[in-house]
């Protein structure tokens, strides 16, 4: 009983010396610092019993609470400095994402069904306005209608008579020609008629919006008269954005369509896009020319929104430095780190740095590009893992 009793104990005090030997990355990392080598992100559960125990340097932290710190992350981006082009740009509307509506005949707003900001589909009445020209749209609609009958009658009656061998075979290619004339102003004026969305009444026209999107711009008002040509809606798609950048003709000539970039917004978030093109011209006043980029997805952009592009011109040559937001360098115990994205938190990386210019540093070595390292809020992270250490020394 004894012998069983003393066993017990042994193993019971192994299991306790396990937890006090490795209990030092379970809570936030609560390890001495060490450096530790980078890898590209990957997917959850490939690093799971690495983030589970806490390897040193280590910071636990998942998705949503990162969020809620307003820890914000970014690629690390291949290539030196020098080789980065940087420019002021803002948000425009595509041309395919914006349209005007304007009046299609002098004639007075009758009723406005659409305010500003609201949401609009293709093909959806905006505004009716009442016209005498829309009664002369029907009217010629209708005499054109009119002019057909009658010449599909004659040009029957010809070809019976032709049949008959009673008439000539120019009286039935008279005929034919009229019927053919009357079918082509019939067809103009139906066109003439639809163009301007005359309503079955024939006394109003319909402004109709030709794309969906929003309201932006609605300068017609109840009961105005207004002229043939007069503005009265914008409409645009808020996903239908693109970024015009401004570049100085040198670097201009460095980019090619298809080239990626980096939008920089407010707050440390950014967003990718693609070079759709490059304007041939320069600018008159500037003398810069305008790049034109296609973000990848359109979500907190804003039509007019001034923004900061980073351009990377392809084949370039790469001395294997890369570049991140300077904000993401952190020291820690007399090093450079940076803290890189898990599928559990963050894990501090030393790296070696380059030169720095306008708010970007190189990365010399440490971290492979592609890795997501902690931009805004990595400061967070370095006090989360400074607690983490104040408790190993406890």
């Amino acid at each position: 009983m004894d012998t069983e009793l003393n066993r017990n104990k042994l193993i019971a005090g192994a299991a306790i010396a396990a937890l006090v030997l490795g209990g030092g990355g379970i809570m936030l990392g609560r390890t001495v610092f060490a450096p530790s080598s980078a890898t590209a992100p990957t997917e959850e559960g490939e690093h799971g019993e690495e983030d589970a125990h806490g390897p040193e340097g280590f910071v636990e932290m998942n998705a949503a609470r990162a969020r809620a710190a307003g820890i914000v992350t970014e690629a690390v981006s291949p290539g030196g400095l020098a080789a980065e082009i940087i420019a002021q740009g803002f948000v425009a509307t595509a041309t395919e994402g914006e349209a005007v509506l304007t009046a299609r005949a002098d004639g007075a707003i009758i009723r406005i069904t659409k305010h500003l900001g609201d949401n609009v589909r293709t093909g959806e009445t905006i505004a009716l306005l009442e016209s005498r020209e829309a009664a002369a749209l029907v009217a010629n609609r209708s005499a054109a209608a009119a002019r057909v009958t009658a010449a599909r009658s004659a040009y029957a009656r010809e070809k019976r008579l032709f049949d008959a061998r009673v008439t000539a075979r120019q009286d039935l290619e008279a005929a034919q020609t009229t019927l053919a004339e009357a079918e082509a102003e019939l067809r103009r004026a139906q066109s003439a008629a639809g163009a301007t969305k005359v309503s079955g009444d024939g006394r109003t026209l319909a402004i109709v919006s030709p794309i969906t999107g929003r309201l932006t711009r609605a300068d017609a008002r109840l009961g105005a008269y207004v002229l043939a040509g007069t503005d009265l809606f914008h409409i645009a798609d808020p996903n239908r954005l693109q970024v015009n950048a401004s570049v100085l003709p040198t670097d201009a000539r460095r980019v090619r369509v298809g080239d990626t970039a980096v939008i920089e917004l407010a707050g440390g978030e950014t967003r990718m896009a693609t070079v759709h093109s490059i304007t041939p011209a320069l600018d008159a006043q500037s003398k810069t020319a305008t790049l034109v980029l296609t973000p990848q997805g359109a979500t907190q952009l804003t039509a007019g929104q001034g923004v900061r592009v980073r351009v990377r011109p392809g084949g370039q040559s790469s001395d294997g430095r890369m570049t991140i937001p300077e904000e993401s360098v952190q020291t820690v115990e007399g090093k450079s780190v940076v803290f890189v994205r898990r599928p559990k938190g963050f894990q501090a990386t030393e790296v070696v740095t380059g030169e720095s210019s306008g708010g970007r540093i190189e990365i010399v070595s440490g971290v492979p590009a592609g890795a997501l390292v902690a931009t805004k809020g990595a400061f967070l992270l370095k006090a989360e893992l400074g607690k983490g250490e104040a408790g190993h020394g406890h």
